[in-house]
């Protein structure tokens, strides 16, 4: 038997991926007690698995149910009710018109001089808090301002380290190395294809529906984060089908919701 892998969920539970010759056992351990056993003939699976596993355990955890529950509770004919384009969906889709208008992906990502046109799509949402908008702004008025639009439009384009660590090059002398930052203009650019991370809520959202992305979250720009959080996206369109999101603008707006919304007339947060 080999240990292929491990890591922590919390401070008390250890996961581990072994290779027993024949297959693969994930186990999550606590207190030097097996709480949990997969296994399997695939280790990616398996491991992937064990986290979804482990999450339901979680004391947030409701599941996708509870989540859509919640969501309908503010939005009860789901991404068609009435106020819902208003309140979540149509500012985003203007930011993404005067993106593509005024930086177009095909140009980005070898053009120059887009500071100002990007800084201007930045402002235009509630998105980021205004203290990342201040420290944004250093960057793209200095000159770093074309390296980070150039990172970011190849990341756009095909997710990789080293353009995250483009990005975190030029951002990072302002404190700007964020993954709002890093990942608002691919969510505009290729709503179907990318996701915007604001990471207390989507990790709150992570746990409520049982999603290793709960614990596969760190702030440090990481491909592994990135492609986790994908998975949480392309796992919510799935579970979402029904309500017939268009695109991640959407399954974004869910997350937001589910995690949060109140109102004085809403039933117990699940």
């Amino acid at each position: 038997m080999k240990t292929l892998r491990e890591g922590h969920i919390g401070r008390t539970t250890l996961l581990r991926l072994v290779d027993t010759g024949k297959g693969f056992v994930g186990l999550a351990i606590a207190g030097g007690v097996t709480k949990v056993k997969i296994e399997g003939d695939a280790a990616e699976n398996v491991w992937k698995r064990l986290h979804d596993e482990v999450g339901k355990a979680d004391p947030k955890y409701v599941g996708y149910a509870g989540a859509r529950n919640r969501f309908l509770h503010f939005f009860p004919n789901g991404f068609h009710s009435d106020g819902y384009d208003a309140e979540e969906r149509g500012y985003k889709l203007r930011a993404k018109a005067r993106l593509d208008q005024t930086v177009p992906l095909a140009d980005a990502s070898e053009g120059s001089g887009f500071g100002e046109a990007v800084l201007a799509v930045f402002q235009a949402t509630n998105l980021l808090s205004p203290f990342e908008k201040v420290r944004l702004q250093k960057t793209l008025r200095g000159p770093s301002a074309d390296r980070f639009v150039r990172a970011v439009a190849r990341f756009t384009v095909a997710p990789s380290q080293a353009a995250l660590e483009d990005m975190e090059r030029a951002l990072k002398p302002h404190d700007a190395a964020k993954w709002t930052v890093a990942t608002y203009l691919p969510f505009l650019w290729r709503p179907e294809a990318h996701m915007f991370l604001k990471p207390e809520v989507t990790k709150d959202f992570a746990a409520r529906v049982g999603h290793r992305f709960a614990s596969a979250y760190e702030p440090r720009l990481r491909l592994d984060v990135y492609r986790s959080l994908l998975d949480l996206a392309a796992e919510s369109e799935a579970e979402l089908a029904d309500l017939g999101p268009r695109d991640r603008i959407d399954v974004q707006s869910f997350i937001w919701v589910v995690g949060d919304y109140k109102d004085e007339t809403e039933t117990p947060r699940p």
